[in-house]
């Protein structure tokens, strides 16, 4: 994990370069809801919120998305669905 002296766990988040700001959002907790598919999978979202801390960066991602351990992806919607709409809040 790019960020140091975090203990993951299983319920944890990556986080786009603009949110990471060379590790100041290390440690940061989020609420996480599913609000959508974003393929075309049938009701992808199993209701409810996780909350994540962010232990890694994800330089792939786009501004604003965050990669989600598949455990917590797995609390709020379907793994097979692959990606999700979501909204979040510290």
């Amino acid at each position: 994990f790019a960020c140091e002296n975090q203990q993951a766990g299983t319920m944890y988040a990556a986080v786009a370069p603009s949110t990471f700001q060379n590790q100041a959002a290390c440690g940061r907790r989020y609420s996480v809801t599913c609000i959508g598919g974003t393929n075309g999978a049938p009701h992808p979202c199993r209701g409810g919120s996780v909350e994540v801390t962010v232990v890694d960066l994800c330089p792939s991602c786009e501004p604003g998305h965050l990669d989600l351990s598949r455990e917590a992806f797995s609390t709020i919607a379907d793994p097979d669905a692959g990606k999700v709409r979501i909204s979040y809040y510290r």
